[in-house]
């Protein structure tokens, strides 16, 4: 499909939802969006605000996300994201392969199941914790019995603790200056050069935002998305070296 009519699809689609919650007082949810998905609405944010919405993704700082119309104060009542909590794990972890995103994600693929309906999948160690629309809940428990070679069980859980004692990394850096360019290129070890290709391609995100501008100085608290790498929370700046360099503190999501 051409890109520009997938946009103008994506675009159409917030609009009847929006207008659909703001005619018929009700909460619409949109599937789960990607980050250049969630781009598209954050540039049509204002034409849309009259609706009222909310991102959420399962956990706070998901990457893909579901965006909620509707204005609770409004509305005079509530209705929770229609998320779940997958805990994916091996029947005998001692023979367990070693099991990535991409493994995960291949063997929910092979079962014919629409990418839009899921959500992040945070891998730990030899099982992962999958976020679905709970819809399609019922069916990954019943089907994913195999990841790779490894053979595995799943079951709705509301127990995410693991996901929070997951913290990122703490980790002081030096750089020339905030640009968000030279963060990128000392948080990922890359060359300038090469980091600017990342922006070239739209690969780089700020706060669920696309960042075009490769010389943007960074905020506290800010966080920073790259394709293919990962992402980090920008959380200040800690002072000068003597040669003039930036001391800089950020979180990092291995």
């Amino acid at each position: 499909m051409d890109q520009e009519k997938e946009i103008q699809q994506i675009k159409n689609r917030l609009k009847d939802l929006a207008d659909k919650s703001f005619s018929q007082n009700m909460f619409t949810f949109t599937d789960f969006l990607g980050m250049g998905e969630q781009d598209i609405y954050y540039r049509m944010e204002n034409e849309l605000h009259y609706a009222g919405c909310t991102f959420f993704g399962g956990f706070e700082t998901a990457e893909r996300r579901m965006l909620r119309f509707g204005k609770e104060e409004e509305l005079g009542y509530t209705v929770e994201f229609p998320i779940v909590c997958i805990h994916i794990e091996p029947l005998m972890h001692k023979f367990a392969d070693s099991l990535s995103h991409r493994d995960f994600l291949g063997a929910l693929m092979n079962l014919g199941i629409d990418r839009r309906l899921l959500g992040d999948i945070r891998v730990l160690d030899k099982e992962a914790y999958l976020f679905c629309e709970d819809k399609i809940a019922e069916y990954i428990c019943e089907h994913l019995d195999k990841v790779k070679h490894t053979s595995v069980k799943c079951c709705v859980t509301e127990n995410v603790t693991k996901l929070q004692a997951d913290e990122p990394q703490r980790e002081v850096l030096q750089v020339a200056s905030s640009r968000i360019d030279a963060v990128i290129s000392k948080v990922y070890n890359m060359s300038r050069g090469d980091c600017v290709e990342y922006f070239r391609a739209g690969k780089v995100f700020v706060g669920g935002r696309m960042c075009e501008n490769n010389s943007r100085m960074l905020k506290n608290d800010e966080i920073v998305n790259v394709r293919g790498f990962g992402k980090f929370r920008f959380l200040e700046e800690l002072g000068e070296t003597k040669k003039g360099k930036k001391n800089i503190a950020v979180a990092v999501f291995r």
